[in-house]
């Protein structure tokens, strides 16, 4: 039967006795990790909390009746022991408590446990669905716990940095106005107002602008936002910003206050001296470099455009592309002839048809030849200047895309080289930040035949481009900037339109009508005719961050309770069927369709 603690008070952490607490007489409270009977009277548990593992001895010297109790410990029940801290007889450096043991005086068994699922061990290798059905026993393993420690830690760091910096915290609605920001919203039906209905936010954006506009000067926010859309290794339907906006400040002032957060927190947490100032490219420089807008420099393997030197060529896949304006590009996997033969370069091909290209041309130079997918259709002197093109030595690949869009050249590129570095094993250890700036302001969209924000409408453009604004939309440029690392974009602001007029322009460029615009955005528009100052921030994802500082493999390592592919909760089933009276409260009916 399962005792009370009441009488004891814990006075140490089982992880954190050393040497130095020998002769300590110590309560300790945590839960059974292994219990060992050596015999009826030499029993060894292992008692685990948040901080580690120790030692609890129970010999001949030990009472009887305490003795008694420890034969009867399982896996996971919940103890507290009152015992003097003694050398360890058989030490060992597996734990850093190894040296030292607890000569147990009382035991008390607090809770029992059934058998749990699997066993609480770091690299389990129980099936992650099962572990995220018991995720609160997932979340003993210390690998998880020392995971959501060092969040907390870097939770910790980012407050302290911005209120030295001197950003004011504040709590934006979690209730907001349905607003177009790209993503999906989560609606939230309201009870009172019934067939109208609140959003969870997918930023503070709007409601961080009304803080400049109220004088606030310097926001932050570690805020909660939510994206209804399909998930990712690196995306959860729910997610942790760190929100920041400064006014009276240009993209130098945002980008200095944003690298010396990376640098004050990865020196605090990792001990890592990331240097600083980060490099920086232009949308249209890494695109060209890298095919991606959130490209990984610790491996280098960068595109070559080779349109100028096929120019001439009779290769119909080239020569079709470049007759309707597009591009012939490629990159060059260095020592890669073994790993790709013909048939892993049919896979690539297929996978490269799959993300929208039409194929894949290919050079292998072996040993003995040159054998390529398209070498009958070309000279032999065309072949030696594309090899030349491609710096292409013996027992290198080269992979070739054309197409008519230079986008999907360029995109298919950026994902074979993300491949083929992963399958070559090449991509280095460190933590390679830079700066994207300079985007465009305009995206087509092919499926809407229309041109969109590639950031948010709010964005302002390059001053450059104010008087260009009735030209070629794909020329115009915006104030944006997204902080990259390793591959993966953590964070994406930029200067915003704080001029009326402007932000009318930019409106109507996208297709909105003043009513519209009003419609959806008007209490903003009607926040910037009271004197709106120069403003400007960024969002930088936490869950992101957290999970390239520990090298996890997925976001769910480093959130707490996290969704799975479908956007379910695999604990508490959510989401889940609802009283029928709560929505009839709501006013909500739910169509039936047919199987």
């Amino acid at each position: 039967m399962a005792e009370f603690l009441t009488g004891l008070k814990r006075t140490d952490y089982c992880g954190e006795l050393r040497s130095s607490d020998i002769g300590r007489e110590v309560v300790l409270c945590g839960w059974t990790q292994r219990k060992r009977d050596l015999s009826q009277q030499l029993i060894f548990i292992d008692l685990r909390d948040r901080t580690g593992i120790v030692q609890l001895a129970l010999d001949d010297k030990t009472d009887p009746a305490v003795l008694e109790k420890a034969a009867l410990v399982r896996s996971e029940y919940v103890l507290a022991a009152v015992g003097v801290v003694r050398e360890r007889s058989a030490k060992t450096n597996k734990i850093p408590t190894g040296d030292i043991e607890i000569e147990v005086k009382e035991l008390r068994i607090l809770s029992e446990s059934e058998t749990p699922p699997f066993e609480i061990i770091d690299n389990c290798p129980t099936a992650e669905a099962t572990r995220l059905k018991y995720r609160y026993l997932d979340l003993r393993r210390p690998e998880l716990q020392n995971n959501m420690m060092f969040r907390h830690k870097v939770a910790k760091v980012t407050r302290d940095y911005f209120d030295e910096n001197g950003f004011i915290e504040l709590e934006t609605p979690m209730l907001i106005k349905s607003t177009p920001e790209g993503a999906r919203d989560f609606l939230v039906p309201s009870r009172i107002h019934k067939g109208s209905f609140y959003a969870l936010p997918q930023s503070p954006q709007m409601y961080k602008q009304l803080c400049m506009v109220a004088g606030f000067d310097r926001y932050m926010q570690i805020a909660r936002c939510f994206r209804d859309e399909d998930l990712r290794a690196d995306r959860q339907p729910e997610f942790t910003q760190i929100d920041l906006e400064m006014s009276f400040v240009d993209m130098e002032d945002v980008l200095e206050i944003g690298e010396g957060y990376i640098k004050r927190v990865f020196q605090e947490t990792l001990n890592i001296d990331i240097p600083t100032p980060f490099p920086r490219y232009t949308y249209n420089e890494v695109m060209e470099r890298f095919g991606s807008d959130k490209p990984d420099t610790r491996y280098g393997m960068e595109i070559f455009d080779l349109t100028d030197t096929v120019k001439n060529s009779e290769f119909g896949v080239f020569k079709n592309a470049l007759a309707d304006g597009g591009s012939v590009r490629g990159i060059t996997a260095k020592g890669a002839v073994k790993t790709y033969t013909r048939k892993e370069i049919d896979k690539l091909t297929e996978y490269v048809r799959g993300i929208g290209a039409k194929g894949l041309a290919w050079i292998r130079w072996t040993e003995d030849n040159i054998a390529s997918s398209f070498a009958k259709f070309m000279t032999p002197d065309e072949m030696q200047a594309i090899l030349a093109k491609a710096g292409a030595e013996k027992g290198d690949v080269v992979l070739i895309v054309a197409d008519s869009d230079n986008n999907t050249v360029l995109s298919t590129l950026g994902a074979v080289r993300g491949e083929c570095a992963k399958r070559l094993d090449i991509i280095g250890d460190g933590f390679n930040f830079l700066w994207v700036v300079k985007f465009p302001f305009f995206e087509y969209d092919k499926e809407s035949g229309e041109w969109v924000a590639m950031h948010h409408p709010f964005t302002s453009p390059t001053d450059d481009c104010l008087d260009q604004l009735d030209g070629n939309k794909g020329e115009v440029y915006a104030k944006a900037y997204d902080m990259v690392l390793n591959g993966i974009e953590l964070s994406s602001g930029s200067i915003r339109i704080t001029n009326p007029d402007l932000q009318k322009k930019m409106f109507e460029m996208l297709g909105l009508s003043d009513e519209e615009a009003y419609a959806k955005f008007g209490f903003l528009m009607d926040a910037f005719q009271y004197g709106a100052p120069p403003h400007g921030g960024m969002g930088i994802g936490l869950d992101r961050l957290v999970m390239q500082m520990l090298k996890a493999q997925t976001l769910r390592d480093v959130v707490l309770f996290p969704k799975v592919q479908n956007a379910s909760e695999l604990m508490t089933n959510a989401p889940s069927d609802v009283d029928p009276q709560q929505l009839a409260d709501l006013g909500i009916e739910i169509a039936k369709t047919e199987e």
